[in-house]
């Protein structure tokens, strides 16, 4: 069986751009979209056209244009939309319902990954808000989904561990200090840290994969199920050195939210939930989903202790 051909849509962004080299290196003919809204972004333009020197085609299209989309769509048989996270919530949902209606009436796609690859929406019913509607949001992107009868398969890859490892799980920082850290709670919740490259792999793996066929695949690489207290003592032992720990209560945690931009408060939500409710790990897999690393275990994945060493 040949390889799928491949469009990815948010190619430009930061997973998109890992999943269409990942797409390029398993050797699907691939497709981003480029979209007419692009202007003088000329970090995206050239970005895009050293997509086309490594061999993939660039379709000019717009979300908002259904028509383009449309033609876009029945190029490929997968399709897979790399929108971050602003661009799915609130008024801009449409942007993926609009994507879904395309695939709909194309109807030559095998298989869909919408933009999820975060938390699994579906286990997000008790979520802190404001960022409980962002889950609400992507659950109304499956319903559509499943309504429509578009095979799908939707990616949970938990934490990007450029965000979290790299800050050492502190909201705000990406760079971890060789100083001090701030531990939540009693920082022993267990979450799941997933490096961004690797997600885009296990995102590739699943398209032609059967056994991936309207599930949910989760992505939960074993040695990266790591509390807070854990991540913070690896990063300790490479530079031999104690950090000062502060703690931070759950009730002050919540508290420091309400004065907040509205996009922050989606953000601390999101932490709150991983680091004092444990929502990634206080589930069990069951018949609707499938776990990556076993799947997939040819796929050397990065260990939290290996992606901690580029910061060293």
């Amino acid at each position: 069986m040949g390889k799928s051909k491949v469009l990815i849509i948010g190619g430009t962004g930061y997973l998109g751009k890992r999943l269409v080299k990942a797409s390029l290196r398993e050797g699907h003919e691939t497709f981003v979209l480029s979209r007419r809204e692009i202007g003088v972004d000329i970090d995206k333009v050239e970005m895009l056209i050293s997509f086309k020197m490594l061999g993939a085609h660039l379709v000019p299209a717009s979300l908002a244009d259904h028509a383009s989309l449309v033609d876009a769509v029945k190029l490929v048989d997968v399709v897979i939309c790399a929108l971050s996270g602003v661009h799915i919530r609130s008024s801009t949902i449409m942007l993926q319902l609009n994507l879904v209606q395309a695939i709909k009436e194309a109807g030559n796609v095998k298989r869909f990954v919408p933009s999820e690859f975060g938390t699994d929406p579906a286990r997000m019913e008790n979520a802190t808000e404001p960022g409980k509607v962002l889950f609400e949001e992507k659950m109304m992107v499956r319903k559509a989904i499943e309504e429509a009868g578009i095979p799908y398969t939707y990616v949970s890859a938990n934490c990007f561990a450029g965000y979290f490892v790299g800050g050492l799980c502190q909201f705000g920082k990406i760079l971890p200090s060789r100083d001090s850290v701030l531990i939540h709670g009693d920082g022993n919740k267990k979450a799941i840290y997933v490096a961004e490259d690797d997600i885009a792999s296990y995102t590739i793996k699943t398209i032609d994969d059967p056994r991936t066929l309207n599930k949910t695949l989760y992505i939960k690489p074993p040695k990266n199920i790591l509390s807070q207290r854990e991540v913070v003592h690896m990063w300790e032992k490479l530079i031999g050195k104690q950090l000062h720990k502060t703690t931070i209560s759950k009730e002050d945690f919540l508290a420091s939210m309400k004065d907040l931009d509205y996009g922050q408060q989606v953000g601390l939500g999101h932490y709150h939930d991983v680091l004092y409710e444990g929502c990634l790990t206080n589930f069990e897999i069951g018949n609707e989903g499938e776990e990556a690393s076993q799947l997939y275990p040819d796929l050397h994945y990065t260990t939290v202790e290996d992606y901690l060493k580029r910061y060293v």
